[in-house]
């Protein structure tokens, strides 16, 4: 069968199971009197619409900004607003100032979901057929298997299509950077990243990487020459993008000022829900929000955040290829998972998109990780009744992943890339390490079933009501800093050989 053929096919069951996905509950459905996400973004096309841009963050008494008040940068306000004229055209009930608050009906319902299917149409689909043919070195074979278990990742579909959202947008957008950069369109890309920051602020866990890739590339094409000249044509694109998407706010900068505190919360804490990263583990022995002031919770997870993320960056600076930059990708937005201020579980998406690029290279611990992003964020989807959906999705996920990428026969010492690791492990019995991390993702795995299963069918202890959220946010903690570290060691190591990339082809 023909490349592109199969490629049709791909794209064509990552959009049934997106829409199948979509005909589920999605988040705060008939929930008053907030609602939830779904009705976030229907709001911000009520505001976008009826209201002046400047009045589009402020808080006014056609805006109260604790109703789901704009809190991502204006690229998602320019979509909201697009989305509004449409909605505007079918029926104007749906957008109308104030009385359309928790509008609920199943045409609207058809609708919200078709706007995200349209943006990943748009966007995201094609950044990944795109990647997966062109960037992606190894047989059609495997270019199509990588391509239909990355359309076919839980997390993504059930957060865009079950809970509602549009990451699709800013994700697709950094993926066609990541695309660009491969390439060596290195301006192009920085306008692409440049659009998926403007869209939303968590991109920023993507930005090191972005920069220090560049910025290495300059140095070594020498800076009083082809880097020279290479550095200007990026900041040139950058700048302009920058002020393209954020134009209408640059006459004022009270406005510039106000869409930058909505976008950075600080008010809001060093963490909220049970999302898997450090500070609510923590949380769990020590009570850091009860003995360190905001202030201070601020500049430790600040401190924290930069140290964590600092050994990859320099890596990356002093060796910048592609290679590299996918590796810094995901220990960048660990890093800022892991350790940064105000964190929500949804968020393990930044960390699952260069997890994604790298199931050609690193098969079974990028499944892994990506099977264990989905299941940190079980609670959220309980809440929203996606229990159908996360199940069938995260058995599809994981049996087509280990059919078609056969991780389990490439887990080798070499294949892991853990020769760094039998040099640190030295003083302990000599162990075959590749089976070791077999055995450990067969017992991983038996225990998120395990636990999916105890957090539908038990009930908690009355005096602990939170123990399954907080016992699934630990355990996929621990899971996110074992892979942290696995993946610095692997950036810090010799990159793969030809001999070692043959063989996974």
């Amino acid at each position: 069968m023909k490349t592109w053929t199969l490629v049709t096919i791909c794209v064509l069951l990552g959009v049934v199971v997106r829409w199948g996905v979509s005909l589920n509950p999605y988040s705060g459905a008939a929930k008053p009197p907030m609602f939830g996400d779904y009705e976030a973004q229907r709001h911000w096309q009520e505001v976008t619409y009826n209201l002046p841009l400047q009045q589009w963050y402020f808080n006014t008494s056609d805006n109260d900004l604790n109703y789901w008040g704009l809190d991502y940068p204006p690229m998602t306000a320019y979509h909201s607003l697009i989305c509004a004229y449409v909605a505007k055209a079918i029926n104007p009930e749906w957008v109308e100032l104030h009385k359309s608050r928790g509008y609920e009906s199943h045409a609207h319902k058809l609708f919200m979901r078709a706007t995200v299917l349209v943006a990943d149409l748009l966007i995201y689909l094609p950044a990944v057929v795109v990647y997966c043919l062109y960037l992606i070195e190894g047989s059609p074979r495997k270019k199509i298997s990588v391509l239909l278990c990355t359309l076919l990742y839980p997390g993504l579909i059930l957060i865009d299509y079950g809970h509602f959202q549009y990451n699709g947008v800013s994700l697709g957008l950094a993926l066609w950077a990541v695309l660009a950069l491969g390439l060596g369109w290195d301006a192009l890309g920085s306008m692409f990243f440049c659009l998926a920051l403007s869209y939303k602020q968590m991109e920023l866990y993507h930005a090191l990487p972005f920069f220090c890739y560049l910025l290495g590339k300059c140095f070594k094409q020498g800076m009083m020459g082809k880097g020279l000249f290479l550095l200007v044509r990026i900041s040139v694109a950058v700048l302009l993008t920058l002020a393209l998407c954020w134009l209408p706010f640059l006459s004022d900068p009270s406005q510039a000022l106000q869409v930058l505190r909505r976008i950075f919360p600080v008010a809001r804490g060093l963490f909220e829900d049970k999302v898997a990263n450090t500070w609510c583990s923590l949380n769990v022995l020590i009570k850091i929000r009860s003995i360190v002031s905001s202030d201070s919770q601020l500049y430790l997870s600040l401190a924290c955040t930069v140290l964590a993320v600092l050994p990859s960056s320099l890596r990356l600076l002093t060796k910048p290829t592609i290679w590299q930059f996918k590796l810094a990708l995901v220990n960048s937005s660990l890093a800022f998972f892991l350790f940064s201020y105000q964190v929500h579980e949804k968020s393990i998406l930044l960390a699952s998109l260069p997890a994604c690029l790298l199931l050609s290279d690193l098969p079974l611990i990028a499944i892994w990780l990506l099977q264990t992003s989905t299941f940190s964020m079980l609670p959220l989807f309980l809440k929203d009744g996606l229990l159908v959906p996360y199940a069938v999705t995260s058995l599809a996920f994981l049996y087509f992943s280990v059919y078609l990428l056969s991780p389990l026969k490439h887990c080798t010492e070499e294949e892991l890339r853990m020769g760094a690791y039998r040099r640190i492990l030295f003083c302990l019995p000599k162990l075959d390490l590749g089976c070791v991390v077999r055995w450990k993702f067969y017992l991983s795995t038996l225990a998120m079933v395990a636990l999916s299963i105890t957090s539908v069918t038990m009930s908690p202890p009355p005096h602990l009501p939170d123990l399954f959220p907080v016992l699934i946010s630990v355990f996929a903690f621990l899971h996110f800093l074992g892979t942290f570290v696995y993946f610095n060691v692997v950036q810090f190591s010799d990159p793969p050989s030809k001999k070692s990339q043959k063989k996974t082809n």
